[in-house]
């Protein structure tokens, strides 16, 4: 199995778009379903060996737990409530409103009371438009889906093995459906001065100093897969350090800047996983020392705190 096949989003541009829809509806019953957490932590997806899942939710309020996950290797949505009962359907030959009407059937079935607060999508350039009455955005390839999802795997097992060097507060590698991409954070522990003007959502997601380590898809403004990081607030001069590989760059965002390395610029180096791995690090010293984090006593190599069994072994 080849390390980050290719991805090019122009070849799958149209099931990545139904896909996140399908995404948001599941992370907006998420987010209904779940206590709320520092930073939204409660809302993200986790992955699984064969997609990605909501993990058990619900409100202990009389209904019953219940997960929604998407398999990708049988392409099913599958609806499971913690007493065994479990309901599924098919994810090809849906659109955004009959993946919508069925997903709520499903859950009716099982006796869950889902309620959508805003049953539109989040940040997409259909934010107006019901995802009951979205009967454009109907593709689902299934090698591309698949692919997506083994993509999305390998990602979170190089972050994971990234955030083993970092023993702060840190978030866990979870995947954020309003946005699509694959994230990890790690936090200074300092709060931070926000406008009252600033949305809530960002609020809470900024409300503490944090550089964040990620990849998605591509998009409407950065039209190829890529690797990220970002240093928020940002520090001055963050875009005068240097970044590793050499193929890296700060691409100026939202009135900041983000560390970006190229999916096919990390597939093209002779070491793919060294790369992603030496540039998520170099993002990291550049945020951090900028920003005057305790860079040493954050330090966790191997992920290890203890001093005993970090001493070298005679």
């Amino acid at each position: 199995m080849d390390l980050f096949p290719p991805m090019p989003l122009a070849e799958w541009q149209d099931t990545k778009e139904t896909l996140h829809r399908f995404a948001q509806i599941v992370g907006k019953i998420r987010l209904a379903s779940s206590p709320r957490r520092n930073h939204w932590w409660n809302v993200p997806f986790h992955l699984t060996g064969r997609g990605v899942t909501t993990r058990p939710t619900g409100r202990l309020d009389g209904g019953p737990v219940f997960t929604i996950d998407f398999d990708f290797v049988d392409h099913r949505l599958v609806v499971a409530a913690a007493d065994g009962r479990a309901t599924s359907f098919p994810l090809l030959g849906q659109s955004v409103a009959s993946f919508h009407h069925d997903i709520l059937e499903a859950l009716s079935a099982l006796g869950v009371r889902a309620e959508i607060a805003v049953p539109r999508p989040y940040d997409l350039p259909d934010k107006a438009r019901p995802f009951a009455e979205d009967h454009e955005h109907a593709s689902y390839d299934p090698a591309w889906a698949y692919r997506h999802w083994l993509v999305l795997s390998q990602v979170a097992l190089l972050l994971e093995e990234f955030a083993s060097g970092f023993c702060g507060k840190a978030s866990p590698v979870h995947q954020f459906w309003h946005s699509f991409d694959i994230a990890h954070s790690r936090f200074s522990g300092r709060s931070v001065d926000q406008s009252p003007q600033i949305d809530p959502v960002t609020r809470e997601a900024y409300s503490r100093e944090l550089i964040s380590f990620g990849f998605w898809f591509g998009d409407a403004s950065l039209g190829e897969p890529a690797f990220y990081s970002y240093t928020a607030p940002e520090p001055a001069q963050l875009a005068e350090e240097p970044l590793t590989p050499s193929s890296a760059r700060w691409v100026a965002r939202n009135a900041a800047h983000l560390a970006v390395l190229p999916y096919d610029a990390a597939r093209a180096q002779a070491d793919p996983r060294a790369a992603v791995l030496a540039f998520y690090e170099s993002a990291y010293q550049a945020g951090a020392v900028r920003a005057g984090w305790d860079v040493a006593g954050f330090a966790c190599p191997g992920g290890v705190t203890d001093p005993l069994l970090a001493a070298p072994r005679l």
